[in-house]
């Protein structure tokens, strides 16, 4: 099969702070068929200053996208809030012809051009959609057989809708049947679409914490063997920041393994744990680590 090329934005946070993402990705994607390409001069989404500066917002996300058209491919992103903030960007430029001169002007500077001919694909639907359940369950060496996972698909990339989300806002399943390609079961629980709290953390962070708290009680509540995620502003709230969530919310008996869905992959796939971050995971993954061994 061909190769398909995508180029790999990796956003500020995963680059700053949530390594084994990008590492898992990097381990595993070119094993499915997938080349990543570099996005040389690529810069933040714009996500964190959109309500202090709109038009700064939309210069810095289409100028990534302008980056994607100029090596004539389609982008690839591991964020939620990177996936929600380009598609955002393509909305707006879409529907107002005088916003789309501006930034275009703003674009000529620095040699760059935007013509609305890049997609933007988030890691669940360019695994799922692109790359195929079936080429992922072909590439599993160690089956996760006796594992139960929950799911957190986080809030940007499946709402505001209207966008097109990679999944059914409502009722998301392609995590679960990706995670099941993988040899383990899957654990439906109601609280599933509640949100992490990421977005309240800098403002209001016992908010925060409590929403991280009450969904990591959810999750243990329904005797799951961890929780799977794919955006690192959620791993930061469920994973690195678990003990300071159960401290808030006052239950010490919260201990869920959190991972990323690729280094679950890349596990299945019979890859060294150490290419895939597994060490740079806080909460309590040994426990999974060790019935895997």
């Amino acid at each position: 099969m061909k190769p398909l090329k995508l180029a790999l934005y990796l956003g500020c946070t995963i680059q700053s702070e949530q390594y084994a993402y990008e590492m898992s990705v990097r381990e595993t994607l070119p094993r499915l068929g997938v080349e990543l390409v570099e996005m040389e001069g690529a810069s933040c989404c714009g996500h964190p200053i959109k309500n202090v500066s709109m038009p700064m917002w939309l210069y810095l996300s289409t100028r990534n996208l302008a980056i994607a058209s100029q090596l004539g491919l389609d982008i690839l992103t591991l964020c939620n809030g990177c996936y929600m903030s380009l598609r955002e960007a393509q909305k707006a430029l879409d529907e107002d012809a005088n916003l789309r001169s501006r930034i275009a002007q703003l674009l000529e500077a620095e040699g760059l051009k935007y013509e609305g001919d890049v997609k933007v694909y988030h890691l669940l639907d360019a695994l799922h959609d692109l790359v195929g359940v079936d080429r992922v369950k072909d590439a599993v060496e160690r089956p996760l057989e006796g594992l139960r996972f929950a799911t957190h698909y986080g809030c940007h990339i499946l709402r505001p809708s209207e966008l097109g989300a990679p999944d059914d806002p409502e009722d998301p399943h392609k995590l679960e049947e990706l995670i099941e390609a993988l040899g383990a079961e899957t654990v439906d629980y109601p609280e599933k679409l509640d949100c992490c709290g990421a977005e309240l953390a800098m403002n209001y962070s016992d908010a925060a914490l409590t929403m991280a708290g009450l969904k990591l009680r959810a999750v243990q509540r329904c005797d799951a063997d961890g929780l799977a995620v794919i955006c690192p502003f959620c791993m930061r709230m469920l994973d690195a920041k678990q003990d300071a969530a159960k401290a808030v919310i006052g239950d010490q008996r919260i201990s869920v393994p959190v991972f990323y869905y690729t280094q679950l992959l890349g596990l299945a796939m019979g890859l060294p744990q150490e290419g895939l971050g597994l060490n740079l995971n806080l909460s309590p993954v040994d426990s999974v680590l060790g019935r895997l061994a």
